[in-house]
């Protein structure tokens, strides 16, 4: 699988533009960034742009909003924690599971977010696939997943591999789908994170909701013998399916 510049989403180059002078500290921990049009002026790009870039660096636990301060570096990733291991389409469903629609299936390098959580490394080949659930005619969450590279997912989780190497690329099943259905016998286990943000333009437009619309984010890694093998991110819009947690002591 190669991968070309123009699968390099604009949103994810910023991304990464950002995160790396965060990683080369020239904005160290604890610093506030510049504001919105100073930054954008540095960085020549437009503020909306520069906004959907930040939200997600916000999102992954790079940076944390502080009233009345601005956008300051983290000084470390927060934990994660959501432990079911079924397809998002079915945890929203009332007993059939919503639509899947793919977006985007396409190959990505990792971004931090794919580099902290699958422990991929630089210039690796992940598969990602962005797609969208919806039911009775309404859009009711966002997804996007990431699968471990190739030559992980053969050590790990054979069968997986082939699944996905099988699975077509305008195939209307989510990634998570095609793990648990290749998983039989195979135990997995997960981690998730949910984390209150708002959708952003890009998202609002796939979602047809407005940009400032409150949501849920939903980051979860799942794990084949200990090996994360699959990481993704769900949006959950206000007024999206109820989202099940099953907690005990």
């Amino acid at each position: 699988m190669a991968v070309s510049g123009q699968q390099r989403r604009p949103v994810v180059v910023l991304y990464e533009r950002i995160a790396d002078a965060i990683h080369d500290g020239t904005y160290p921990p604890g610093c506030t960034l510049p504001s919105e049009p100073r930054l954008a002026a540095d960085l020549g790009v437009s503020r909306p742009a520069l906004r959907e870039a930040l939200l997600l660096l916000q999102e992954d636990g790079l940076l944390t909003v502080r009233r009345g301060v601005g956008r300051t570096v983290n000084d470390s990733p927060p934990r994660r924690g959501f432990e079911h291991v079924r397809p998002l389409e079915e945890q929203l469903s009332a007993g059939t599971p919503l639509r899947v629609r793919a977006l985007l299936r396409t190959v990505e390098e990792p971004t931090d977010f794919t580099t902290q959580h699958l422990l991929a490394p630089a210039r690796a080949e992940l598969r990602f696939w962005e797609s969208l659930l919806s039911g009775e005619g309404a859009a009711a969450a966002l997804s996007q997943e990431w699968a471990a590279g190739d030559d992980v997912l053969e050590g790990a989780h054979p069968a997986f591999a082939r699944a996905l190497r099988d699975t077509g690329d305008g195939t209307g099943t989510s990634m998570l789908a095609v793990l648990t259905g290749a998983s039989r016998g195979v135990p997995l286990s997960a981690h998730s994170g949910i984390t209150a943000t708002l959708l952003g333009r890009r998202r609002g437009a796939q979602l047809n909701r407005p940009a400032d619309t409150p949501a849920v984010l939903v980051t979860q890694v799942v794990r084949s013998g200990g090996v994360p093998v699959l990481a993704a991110k769900h949006m959950l819009p206000t007024g999206a399916p109820a989202l099940p947690v099953l907690q005990s002591n």
